[in-house]
C-alpha cells in the first residue's frame, strides 16, 4: 500500500501536466478562427435579371427654331435569364422585353419600341463545345401598332398579329464561353395573325381569312453577350430563316443589339439597334406593299439596375 502511494504521487504531477497540455490545445484550437474554404463545387443553376428605364422630356415655348411644344419619352428594357448546367446536360432560358411610348404636340401619343422574346434552347454535349440541341422560340409584341404612310394613321399589329413560334432540332456550337452559334436545316415555324382584320387582309404572308401559315426550313441564330470592362456590356443576337416551302432564297433576318455603359452605380447609357427584314411583310414602298429592312434605334440615359 505505501509502495502504491509513492507511485501515485510520483506519477500524478505527470499526469496532470499532460492533462494541462491537451486543455491547452484544446483551448487553442477552439479559439483558432476557422478559415471557410472555398466551395469548388459548381452550382447548377444561374439566374438573373437587367432592368433599364429610360425618361425624357422636352418643351418649348417661343421658340424661333421651332418643334414641338411639348415631348415626352419613355422605355422600359428588360431581360431576364435563367441557365442550367450539369453534367452533359445544359438548359439556357431566356425573355426579352422592350416597351416604349412617346408623345408630342404634334403627333400625339404613340408607342416606339414594343417586343417580347422568349428563348429556350435544351442541350446535350458531345464535347465541350458542341451539343446536340432542342430549341423553341416565341416572339411577338403586347399593344396594338400602327404605321403612319403620308400621316395616316394605319392599323398593322397586335398582341400575337403577327407572332412567332419555332421549333427545331439542331448543333449548337460553343468556341468561347460568351458565344453560341446554333444551326438546323430541320426547323419548323408558325407565323401567327390573330387578328381578323389583319388576316383577312392576308398580312405578314398568311392566306386571306387564315390565322396562322406554317413554314418548314433551315435555322441559324448566332448569340454573343460580352462584359467588355467594368463600364460597357454588350447583349446581341442574330437569327436567319429560309423557307424551303416559298422562296428560300428570301431570307428572314431578325437582329437585335443592345449596349450599356454605367455612368455611376445606378445610372447608365443604352443603346438598342435592332434590324427586321421579312419579305412576307409588305408595308413598305410607294403603294405599302413592298417588303423593306427595318431599322429601330433607341438611345437614352436612365436607370439600369441587376438582380
Amino acid at each position: 500500500m505505501y509502495r502504491l502511494m509513492i507511485v501515485f504521487l510520483t506519477a500524478s504531477p505527470l499526469f496532470i501536466q499532460a492533462q494541462d497540455e491537451v486543455i491547452k490545445k484544446l483551448r487553442i484550437d477552439a479559439a483558432r478562427t476557422i478559415k471557410k474554404e472555398a466551395d469548388t463545387t459548381k452550382k447548377a443553376w444561374k439566374r438573373g435579371a437587367l432592368l433599364g428605364i429610360n425618361v425624357s422630356q422636352g418643351s418649348l415655348s417661343n421658340w424661333a427654331a421651332g418643334g414641338d411644344n411639348f415631348s415626352l419619352s419613355a422605355n422600359m428594357n428588360l431581360n431576364l435569364f435563367a441557365f442550367y448546367k450539369k453534367d452533359n446536360h445544359s438548359w439556357d432560358n431566356t425573355f426579352d422585353l422592350n416597351l416604349g411610348y412617346v408623345n408630342t404636340t404634334s403627333q400625339g401619343g404613340r408607342k416606339n419600341d414594343d417586343r417580347f422574346d422568349f428563348l429556350s434552347k435544351y442541350g446535350f454535349a458531345v464535347n465541350p463545345k458542341l451539343n446536340v440541341s432542342l430549341l423553341a422560340n416565341l416572339r411577338s409584341q403586347f399593344f396594338n401598332g400602327y404605321t403612319y404612310p403620308g400621316g395616316v394613321k394605319t392599323y398593322s399589329s397586335t398582341f400575337m398579329a403577327p407572332g412567332y413560334v419555332l421549333n427545331s432540332i439542331g448543333l449548337d456550337y460553343k468556341p468561347v464561353k460568351d458565344l453560341s452559334i446554333y444551326f438546323s436545316p430541320v426547323t419548323a415555324r408558325w407565323v401567327i395573325v390573330r387578328d381578323t382584320a389583319l388576316s383577312n387582309r392576308g398580312s405578314y404572308g398568311v392566306t386571306p381569312g387564315k390565322s396562322s401559315n406554317f413554314e418548314f426550313g433551315a435555322f441559324a441564330t448566332i448569340a454573343y453577350q460580352r462584359i467588355i470592362n467594368k463600364i460597357i456590356t454588350y447583349k446581341g443576337r442574330l437569327d436567319l430563316f429560309s423557307n424551303y416551302k416559298h422562296n428560300p432564297w428570301n431570307i428572314d433576318l431578325f437582329m437585335a443589339n443592345a449596349f450599356n455603359a454605367k455612368l455611376g452605380k445606378s445610372l447608365a447609357v443604352s443603346w438598342s439597334l435592332d434590324f427586321i427584314y421579312d419579305d412576307d411583310v409588305r408595308l413598305f414602298g410607294k403603294n405599302q406593299r413592298s417588303p423593306g429592312l427595318q431599322v429601330k434605334s433607341l438611345i437614352g440615359i436612365g436607370i439600369i439596375k441587376r438582380f
